[in-house]
């Protein structure tokens, strides 16, 4: 009889310590919970951690997450407004708010990811198609590239080597995206917290030539740089040698003026040497005159001299014999 009591005793602390346990739970700082009864739920969520209570057996403790969650959305292409197509990478950041709604509507994590797969990828494809790509790739708007201000007229024209001015910028596609989608997940009791483009690339179809053509942009205005520094060392060139023969002209100029000021005084120091006497006057006609003979007669030179000509006047003074008859002075008669 003690035997079968202790044994009863044994399984009623059982039972109940069971039924105690399955009517305690806990509520982790990092989770939100909803109590459903036979599938439903009961009472409001519980958003605060703790040690709690239910009803044993016919109520069951679902967990939800409270922390911000990530979504990586797999790359898809799409069609910009200059009908280029892109492959287009996206992420965003999001938590649940009403647990109540997420619980009814989607019940899991897998289901939500499903559903902001469909809806982020819906309106990035509605943002990109209204947008011209260079809207989705640049971020600032007004800038002008510093060597936009060297371009010629034509280059201006055909855009080359300046940036297409944008209305928007990367940023704002964002943010029409971020508002599109949060307005469609906050049924589902989720908060859209941030969105961003994590990469955008050309499609592979269009990649080589969409490449092919920048590399034809960045050889053109190559060419230009080269053909205008080609033309500014044409200029320095021009300018070396514009320089040099105006300093050569002025050295020839300055070689000349003190050639004749060097002249002038020789001549006048001469003068002033030959002019002191008679006999000076008369030596110096004798010794040019001697100088004038050396220069224009030699070996077989014919003379053709008027008998008054001051170059035949010391030869007709000269005797058959070679030698000089004396030189007369001035006023002398023979």
């Amino acid at each position: 009889m003690n035997k079968a009591l202790q044994v009863v005793i044994i399984v009623v602390l059982g039972i109940v310590g069971y039924v105690g346990m399955s009517s305690v739970y806990t509520v982790g700082e990092v989770e939100q919970v909803i109590i459903t009864q036979f599938g439903k739920p009961v009472g409001e969520p519980i958003t605060t951690a703790g040690l709690k209570v239910k009803m044993p057996f016919v109520q069951e403790v679902n967990p939800i997450e409270k922390r911000v969650l990530e979504w990586d959305g797999s790359p898809s292409d799409m069609p910009t407004k200059d009908k280029l197509y892109i492959s287009v990478d996206l992420f965003a950041r999001w938590r649940i708010t009403d647990p109540l709604q997420y619980f009814l509507r989607l019940r899991d994590e897998r289901s939500a990811q499903s559903r902001l797969d469909d809806i982020l990828g819906s309106e990035t494809r509605n943002a990109v198609a209204k947008h011209e790509l260079i809207e989705i790739i640049r971020t600032t708007r007004d800038r002008v590239p510093l060597r936009d201000a060297l371009l010629t007229d034509a280059e201006k024209a055909q855009n080359m080597g300046s940036l297409v001015p944008i209305q928007k910028g990367r940023k704002l596609v964002e943010e029409e995206i971020f508002t599109a989608a949060a307005e469609k997940v906050r049924v589902f009791g989720i908060e859209l917290l941030d969105i961003r483009f994590k990469r955008i690339n050309y499609n592979e179809s269009v990649r080589p030539k969409i490449y092919d053509r920048m590399i034809s942009e960045r050889r053109q205005i190559a060419e230009r740089f080269l053909s205008e520094g080609n033309g500014e060392a044409a200029r320095i060139r021009g300018n070396r040698v514009r320089d040099l023969n105006k300093i050569q002209s002025e050295a020839y100029r300055q070689v000349e003026e003190i050639r004749g000021i060097a002249d002038a005084k020789a001549t006048e120091i001469y003068a002033a040497a030959y002019n002191e006497s008679p006999a000076a006057v008369a030596f110096y006609e004798f010794t040019r005159t001697m100088q004038a003979y050396k220069s224009i007669i030699a070996d077989n030179t014919t003379l053709v001299l008027s008998t008054s000509s001051d170059l035949f006047k010391y030869l007709k003074g000269m005797n058959p014999d070679g030698e000089i008859a004396p030189a007369r002075m001035p006023g002398e008669k023979r």
